[in-house]
């Protein structure tokens, strides 16, 4: 992606990357009615556009973060990418239980961003 910074491009590519995976693995649940087939082979479908973006995201992001930090910073996209999912898409409550336990992983990524204590 021209003109981006090489530590903001594996972030945007992992963001849209888990849009697409967060729809392959629960976007059939508000289509309970149709065949199970159905929505595996559309699941695949979708979840090769994620590849198609997750792998050079962190190709791109090896070359400025560690492993460890972008799986942080996938793990981290992924819980605010499906607590809004889940909100908007599924019609489902986001409770107080689920802010605090998305807070306590979040607050675990700090400390694969800075060091030894």
């Amino acid at each position: 992606m021209p003109g981006l910074s090489n530590a903001l491009t594996p972030v945007l590519l992992l963001l849209v990357s888990n849009i697409f995976m967060t729809f392959a693995w629960y976007g059939h649940l508000k289509y309970k009615t149709t065949a199970l087939w159905i929505v595996v082979l559309v699941s695949w479908g979708i979840a090769f556009f994620e590849y198609c973006l997750a792998v050079p995201a962190n190709r791109i992001g090896h070359e400025y973060y560690s492993t460890a930090q972008l799986k942080t910073i996938q793990e981290v996209i992924t819980l605010v990418v499906f607590a809004g999912f889940s909100v908007f898409f599924l019609k489902e409550p986001l409770t107080i239980n689920h802010v605090l336990g998305f807070g306590l992983i979040i607050g675990g990524a700090y400390f694969i961003f800075h060091g030894p204590l």
